[in-house]
């Protein structure tokens, strides 16, 4: 029995879905009540189910058919006038033609190799530092020293010139070091563009603002990298000057020495 009422009730509710469904539920409704109170109680009940039903087809059924022709108007407006679906959709296809136009000459131009060395260590610096992966930067001293070799010893060279070996390599590694770093955020700021364009064909209306937010960052992250670079090459331009101007120094102490030697050669009876 409770196996029966229980395949009965889904029935039930899918008759009650159903146009109509409100009869089929008087009728049980009615064969439910006991005889003696059918006669008396079926015209009470036709005559609130009737209230009922023209209730929700008079105030109600109206104000709900109100109701969605605002929302349709809305829609409309949205559609037609806030973020019109066919300028958007127009912007999709721009976007994807342009993407498919020159993604894969972009691809060439980034695979192109153009490393010069020839010889095995000056090829092992040249490939480290085009690696454009920061953290193989401790790597570059030993390689370095190899290829431009060390500062001489203090007994080869004055102390003037040993100095201005060290601070001309240190300034010359910082600036591979920098290059490296540049490279790898370039390379960040190439799949992060790449992403936004892919989120632009596929935005949702409405959603434009928080992409053109995101390319606002990436490319306030471009200029400060751009910033980082141009201090790193005026770093090493005031090294060149730096250079220059010790250079000179070290000339003008030479002619000085000379000079004194003259005039003791001069003054010697």
């Amino acid at each position: 029995m409770r196996k029966r009422t229980l395949e009965f009730h889904p029935n039930f509710q899918h008759r009650l879905s159903q146009r109509g469904g409100w009869v089929f539920a008087l009728v049980i409704l009615a064969c439910l009540i006991p005889p003696g109170v059918q006669a008396s109680g079926i015209a009470d009940f036709l005559s609130l189910f009737q209230t009922i039903t023209h209730t929700l087809q008079g105030p109600i059924g109206g104000a709900l058919g109100e109701i969605q022709k605002i929302n349709t108007a809305i829609n409309n407006f949205r559609q037609q006038i806030v973020w019109p679906l066919i300028l958007i959709n127009r912007t999709r296809s721009f976007i994807s033609a342009t993407r498919a136009s020159y993604t894969g000459h972009m691809f060439q131009i980034e695979s192109i190799k153009n490393n010069s060395a020839t010889l095995a260590v000056p090829m092992q610096l040249e490939s480290l530092f085009r690696s454009a992966q920061a953290g193989t930067i401790t790597q570059i001293p030993p390689i370095y020293m190899q290829v431009y070799q060390p500062v001489s010893q203090a007994d080869l060279a004055q102390p003037l010139q040993r100095n201005l070996m060290d601070i001309d390599d240190a300034m010359a590694m910082d600036s591979l070091k920098t290059a490296m770093i540049s490279d790898q955020n370039t390379q960040g700021m190439l799949t992060l563009a790449d992403s936004i364009e892919q989120q632009a064909m596929t935005a949702a209306p409405g959603s434009a603002p928080m992409v053109t937010a995101q390319a606002r960052v990436a490319d306030l992250e471009t200029q400060a990298q751009l910033a980082k670079m141009l201090a790193a090459q005026l770093r090493q331009e005031a090294t060149k000057l730096a250079h220059q101007n010790a250079v000179l120094k070290q000339s003008s102490i030479a002619t000085e020495n000379l000079r004194n030697h003259i005039q003791q050669v001069l003054a010697h009876p």
